[in-house]
């Protein structure tokens, strides 16, 4: 008498492995940062803005505030050299409006506007200063 056959074991196939950890970059052009927020707010302050304009060159919407807090820097920078020459022309005057009146509303604008388009940004919104980011759209 034959042997009954015994049809071989199956074999075992192990799952295939978990895909490699993501790097915490940008996979491609459009993608979004998962440093968005921070990027953004970087983007407002000062000559930070400099850190997400370099660093997130793939974010497009990082690289839109980012230009957009250069071009408010360079303005304040300009409307402070000649708040100064201003000043210094007027210097045998009192203090008054040019000197010190002057210099603490415009600190308070600048900062308004810098608080401003950080908040819209974060919440995903663009503040749009009309003549700035016209500007600033050109780059």
């Amino acid at each position: 008498m034959s042997e009954p056959t015994v049809p071989p074991p199956p074999s075992y196939n192990p799952p295939p492995p978990p895909p490699p950890p993501s790097s915490g970059g940008p996979v491609g052009p459009g993608s979004v940062s998962p440093n968005r927020s921070i990027m953004i707010v970087l983007s407002y302050l000062w000559i930070l803005a400099v850190i997400p304009l370099v660093a997130e060159k793939d974010d497009r919407e990082v690289q839109w505030h980012a230009k957009h807090g250069l071009v408010i820097l360079v303005a304040e920078i300009i409307f402070w050299v000649a708040l100064s020459m201003l000043s210094m022309a007027t210097s045998g005057i009192d203090c008054g409006l040019t000197g010190c009146g002057l210099q603490g509303v415009a600190s308070l604008v600048f900062l308004v506007i810098r608080i401003l388009a950080i908040v819209k940004g974060l919440n995903g919104q663009r503040l749009i200063i009309p003549v700035l980011s016209d500007f600033a759209n050109r780059f």
